[in-house]
């Protein structure tokens, strides 16, 4: 897995591979990630954002936005095998200044001194709606006008206090993009 583009275009992140189906760990593909960032590139919301990557696994949204021009990320993963790869990447891209790991579920994440954030990447484990219950609980964390790009296995309905704002397909994977309402 590499960064797509930005500062640290092409660089190769530490990666499990094809995913780690035991830690709940699927790598977005480059593809995804690419029609991603093309959605948000085109709404201009990167340049500057305070991110949240939530179920961050290897961390490569959250790398991929400060690649682009975020001011800084923070990664919230409770895997054992995702942090260490966090950790390893923030450490191979010198990101120590703009990224942050958080060590807790993504479910219950309680009060954060790093928001509020206003780009938030949410890719929980498929089919198992904790996706909704991270959306309510990082509610809080979030300015008034934040974008959400939530990716699961089938398209997700926005969960109270969110607005839907689009939804696209990419094989099996769906994206749907909200923001606070």
């Amino acid at each position: 897995m590499r960064i797509i583009a930005g500062r640290w275009r092409g660089v190769r992140l530490a990666t499990v591979g094809k995913g780690d189906p035991g830690a709940h760990l699927r790598p977005t593909p480059d593809r995804v990630r690419e029609s991603m960032f093309s959605m948000l590139t085109h709404r201009d919301v990167i340049e500057g954002a305070k991110v949240l990557d939530l179920f961050a696994g290897t961390g490569a949204l959250g790398f991929e936005a400060l690649s682009r021009g975020a001011a800084q990320a923070t990664f919230v993963e409770n895997g054992r095998v995702g942090q260490t790869l966090i950790a390893e990447n923030i450490k191979k891209l010198d990101a120590g200044a703009q990224a942050r790991l958080l060590r807790m579920d993504a479910t219950r994440p309680g009060a954060s001194d790093r928001g509020p954030f206003d780009l938030v990447f949410l890719d929980p484990p498929y089919g198992k709606g904790m996706g909704t219950k991270a959306l309510l609980a990082i509610r809080p964390w979030c300015t008034g006008d934040a974008l959400i790009i939530w990716e699961e296995d089938a398209p997700m309905d926005a969960p109270a206090g969110y607005a839907l704002l689009d939804h696209r397909r990419y094989g099996s994977t769906h994206v749907t993009l909200l923001e606070v309402a």
